[in-house]
């Protein structure tokens, strides 16, 4: 008999409002998504559509106000604050428009602090994420602090922050929106190239459509609803190893 093979995340009959005023303001209602293992998810959508609403729901920094999701066979809705939090820190890696690297810390300490609260030794920690820097061109600048970067630099490190612990699934939201067009193509092909390298499942919010498009699954939320688009670019031609970052910024 073949195992059962689950979706790597499972949103069902989501819901999130807030209250607005007098009144309550529906994000969506209903909302169903699978994202498959190993796939490679983009949504895009106008801006207040709630695109990155639902990317924090899906990754458990917020609670929706009905509905479920899974990771697997497990059911984030159902932990609690605190057993979301390992979970959060163990099986998802998070990238966002901004970096949100601390000033007063190294690239290399910034990408250890994730670590070293899930309580590693410093040591092993410090091991780890000099392998991720280093795997993201950043091997001279581990203990440059982040105003010492370029807005590309600063970036990569956090990319190396959100892989330093392994995780399953990587989640980013705009992860190029504060970039030039070159140092923006850079990133979407490391994205690529790290996708494939750490086995990940990814999904990304993003208002770049030719990012979108190199995906293997292209989703537009609009009015509360998530719709497939046209048949995205990765499904017609995969992308040779590094495409669209010709060097590092």
């Amino acid at each position: 008999m073949t195992a059962c093979r689950y979706p790597a995340i499972r949103a069902i009959g989501l819901e999130k409002r807030y209250r607005s005023g007098d009144g309550e303001l529906v994000v969506f209602s209903d909302l169903q998504l699978e994202v498959a293992e190993g796939e490679r998810l983009a949504i895009v959508g106008e801006s207040g559509a709630g695109k990155s609403t639902l990317l924090h729901l899906l990754g458990g920094l917020d609670r929706p106000t009905r509905g479920t999701i899974y990771f697997g066979e497990k059911e984030l809705t159902r932990l609690g604050d605190a057993e979301l939090a390992d979970f959060r820190n163990r099986e998802i890696g998070f990238v966002w428009q901004s970096h949100y690297l601390l000033p007063e810390f190294t690239a290399l300490e910034n990408v250890m602090m994730p670590l070293l609260i899930r309580g590693w030794a410093r040591r092993q920690a410090a091991e780890a994420a000099r392998a991720r820097l280093e795997e993201m061109g950043l091997g001279r600048r581990l203990h440059h602090r982040a105003g010492e970067l370029s807005g590309g630099e600063q970036q990569r490190v956090a990319l190396a922050r959100a892989l330093a612990g392994q995780p399953r699934v990587l989640l980013a939201d705009e992860p190029t929106g504060n970039l030039d067009a070159r140092t923006g193509e850079m990133i979407i092909g490391l994205l690529s190239e790290i996708h494939e390298a750490h086995r990940l499942t990814s999904v990304y919010v993003t208002h770049n459509l030719s990012f979108a498009r190199r995906c293997d699954r292209v989703l537009k939320l609009e009015a509360g609803t998530l719709s497939e688009m046209g048949e995205p670019f990765a499904s017609r031609r995969h992308p040779t190893k590094g495409e669209g970052g010709a060097g590092y910024v």
